[in-house]
């Protein structure tokens, strides 16, 4: 089993929000933890501003449950079960579980009723990303000149996309676009989408909240990451600018993680002995 390294150094990352032009409350959360190389971003939605107490304890849940992992080096080597990741299986599984803490609140709580939220997160690892992801924020990578959806959308527009009704440049255009057919907090349990990619040096990922992606087009994401790469904070500024000024009719949420170091577990000997001979 590798050993998990610290990812201090191997990633630049940001993170920015804001309420928008339109509602009153953000209800978003954001939380990166750097040594871990963790990064997550949760939409909650609710009455009586129940959805940031979604988002925030999903974002919270994930973090302490993945930093716990961390500091116990339970992170590396893969589960034979399924094939994924020890890192993978961990993200996934933490995310149940904020899924089940969502859920009790929201039947225990009068005021936090019917909350929920949605959940995108990375973590990095071994020259890895582990992407995990319920409802409809995103993550995005852009590689050299090639910006592309990693996540797809938990979400009614998107299944008639998959299903020939509509084409992906109508669903652009299309009014119905926040019918998520996942969420955390809502039922007992819920699936979590999990991929596993490799990571390069170079690399970009972009994670939002559908207030970006309603508001900003996929190519002008991608035009303003390429534009102010050298500054992040930058990036992220400008994207919320260009989401306020084209409505901002939602909170707006961005994170990007730039790899710029790679980032390999450090293999055991015993490990590296069973690779010759595997």
């Amino acid at each position: 089993m590798g050993d998990y390294i610290s990812m201090k150094g191997k990633l630049r990352t940001v993170a920015a929000s804001d309420t928008g032009r339109v509602r009153e409350h953000n209800e978003d959360a954001v939380a990166i933890d750097s040594d871990v190389g963790l990064v997550v971003l949760a939409d909650g939605m609710g009455g009586y501003n129940a959805g940031e107490v979604a988002s925030g304890i999903a974002a919270k849940t994930i973090v302490n449950i993945v930093r716990e992992a961390f500091d116990h080096q339970e992170l590396g080597g893969t589960d034979p079960a399924t094939g994924l990741s020890r890192a993978g299986i961990i993200l996934r599984d933490a995310i149940l579980r904020a899924n089940k803490i969502i859920y009790q609140t929201s039947k225990s709580q009068a005021q936090c009723e019917g909350m929920g939220t949605t959940i995108v997160a990375a973590l990095f690892h071994d020259n890895k990303v582990s992407v995990a992801h319920v409802g409809d924020s995103r993550l995005y990578r852009l590689r050299g000149d090639r910006f592309e959806q990693i996540t797809m959308d938990h979400s009614l527009l998107q299944e008639l996309v998959d299903r020939g009704f509509y084409s992906p440049e109508e669903a652009q255009r299309a009014t119905n676009k926040n019918y998520v057919t996942r969420a955390l907090g809502v039922d007992p349990s819920v699936q979590v989408e999990v991929r596993e990619l490799p990571a390069y040096k170079g690399d970009y990922y972009v994670l939002c909240s559908d207030g970006l992606t309603d508001m900003v087009e996929d190519e002008d994401i991608h035009l303003t990451i390429s534009t102010f790469s050298a500054n992040l904070d930058t990036v992220a500024k400008q994207l919320i600018q260009l989401a306020n000024d084209n409505g901002g009719r939602d909170n707006i949420s961005v994170m990007v993680a730039n790899v710029v170091e790679s980032f390999p577990a450090r293999h055991s000997l015993l490990d590296r002995l069973l690779g010759w001979f595997g």
